[in-house]
């Protein structure tokens, strides 16, 4: 694929993924796909309505008896094989992934795609691994054990920010343990979701075990969430709209997962390699143009380093290069719409009353006037209870402030409602240690910030939900627990019964 005509010529039969073909919505309304570096669209389809998620959970419930009914080493070797198809169209996803989001290619070929081919793997294996507990006898003649089983279908609804790598942290784990599932995507962002679906049939996946609606969140997002089929929903967006999940899946009593919002520290001793932090500062707080859950968004930096820190972040920060995504040298792509440029924007403009913006703070002119450009900006001076500190921005904005004590940085950088990722910069064991116990996040990186990998668990704390990505954990909480019992002796235990109703 190289250009928006084969995009929709690829999607000409519609943007939902039912029981393994694309289809049209049936809202009535359609959606845009924009290429956020240059404001074209690049393709218009019609949403999902309420009919359309009903259809998708009716495909997901008629292929469950079939999927969770396979051996763990049918499932595996399927998926095994969705990992090569993936492979083989990675140069496809990474244009896709990159044009629907204004990524640069460079991230889309060397970070979204080959992780999801990896998680694909790592969930391939997992699902040969779905354990019970042993057999023992812990009440005289019983014996006793536990089974682990697929919960039936699952709601998903993945965000815009990662879609195709959202996508997959969502599908693989609940599919290795046999359910089957409904994503709803990002209506800004479908078309890697769409194109994840259509590699797993490629890769012999049943029908109807991997179904996509694309809709808007009012409508077929709370259907999906409400919908009495659906036994667990997984969400991944903001604090305020996962409220409003949680609300719905709490009535009909789903089992819930949800990964919200972050505000991560980036907490830097006075010990620290000062180059190091420098350079992992301006990684973790512009990956993916700061529009990650995890980005760097608060460095607090021991007083002696403080000056030299902000100096070293402005001066690196203003080599950045913006460009065009398509251009290897671009480092920078445009943030996901104007209005979300508009909105991170109003944070800084804010911030100007009481603080220093230090570098950045404007949209880029000349060629990328047309886009929803941003430079990398770096505020200092404000204080911790202000908007810029506590709020989460999701762009290129690094908020930086100084701290005296061990005790003091580590108290600011619990300091907000959210707990999904941090990190610690110190060259001292004991220090890294401390900061590893107490601070109140999901992840605690040292010396690094951003690094994922499949084996282990993605999920925060406190206002960042609850539930975990990746990982075995992630893999267990799409399963159910069921305790056997039997009796050994063959005979009628008559003893026992006497005790509950008498002898009779």
């Amino acid at each position: 694929m190289g250009n928006g005509i084969q995009v929709r010529d690829r999607f000409a039969d519609g943007a939902q993924y039912i029981g393994g073909k694309l289809r049209s919505g049936t809202s009535g309304r359609h959606h845009d796909v924009v290429n956020p570096a240059t404001g074209e669209t690049v393709y218009t389809y019609e949403l999902a309505g309420t009919a359309d998620v009903d259809a998708a959970v009716a495909a997901a419930r008629e292929a469950f008896p079939g999927w969770s009914g396979a051996t763990p080493s049918e499932r595996a070797e399927a998926m095994h094989r969705f990992a090569a198809v993936l492979a083989e169209q990675a140069d496809d996803f990474a244009y896709v992934e990159s044009l629907q989001c204004g990524k640069p290619i460079k991230l889309s070929t060397e970070f979204d795609v080959p992780g999801t081919v990896d998680n694909t793997s790592f969930f391939a294996g997992a699902a040969r691994h779905l354990e019970g507990k042993s057999a023992a006898e812990y009440d005289g003649d019983h014996t006793s054990y536990v089974r682990r089983e697929a919960i039936g279908v699952v709601g998903s609804i993945a965000p815009w920010n990662y879609p195709l790598q959202m996508a997959a942290w969502k599908i693989l784990p609940a599919i290795a343990a046999g359910n089957t599932i409904v994503l709803k995507p990002a209506e800004i962002t479908p078309l890697t979701s769409l194109m994840f679906a259509q590699a797993a049939t490629a890769a012999g996946i049943p029908d109807g075990v991997i179904n996509i609606v694309t809709g808007a969140g009012k409508e077929a997002g709370e259907h999906l969430v409400g919908h009495p089929d659906v036994v667990m929903t997984s969400f991944t967006g903001s604090t305020a709209v996962g409220k409003r999940v949680a609300e719905i899946a709490t009535s009909t009593v789903k089992r819930l997962h949800l990964e919200l919002g972050g505000k991560a520290p980036f907490v830097v001793f006075d010990d620290a390699d000062l180059e190091a932090a420098v350079h992992g500062a301006v990684a973790g707080a512009l990956i993916n143009t700061g529009q990650d859950c995890t980005a760097a968004t608060r460095a607090y930096v021991q007083r002696p380093l403080y000056d030299a820190f902000v100096q070293g972040v402005a001066g690196l920060m203003e080599t950045v290069r913006l460009g065009d995504p398509f251009d290897p040298s671009t480092d920078l792509g445009p943030l996901i719409s104007h209005a979300q440029r508009d909105r991170v924007a109003g944070f800084v403009e804010r911030a100007r009353a009481y603080a220093t913006v230090v570098t950045g703070g404007e949209a880029p002119g000349g060629e990328l006037a047309a886009g929803a450009y941003y430079r990398p900006t770096l505020v200092a001076g404000a204080a911790q209870d202000s908007e810029i500190v506590q709020s989460e921005i999701f762009g290129p904005v690094l908020v930086v402030l100084p701290f005296d004590t061990d005790d003091e940085g580590i108290r600011l950088a619990n300091d907000t409602p959210y707990g999904l990722a941090a990190s610690a910069w110190s060259r001292d064991l004991y220090r890294a240690n401390r900061a590893t116990r107490e601070i109140k996040a999901g992840c605690v990186w040292v010396n690094d910030h951003i690094p994922i990998i499949s084996e282990m668990p993605h999920g925060g704390y406190k206002a960042s939900g609850f539930g975990k990505d990746m990982s075995a954990y992630s893999f267990e909480e799409y399963t159910q627990v069921k305790h056997v019992m039997y009796d050994n002796t063959a005979v009628v235990r008559k003893d026992w019964h006497r005790t509950i109703f008498g002898d009779r």
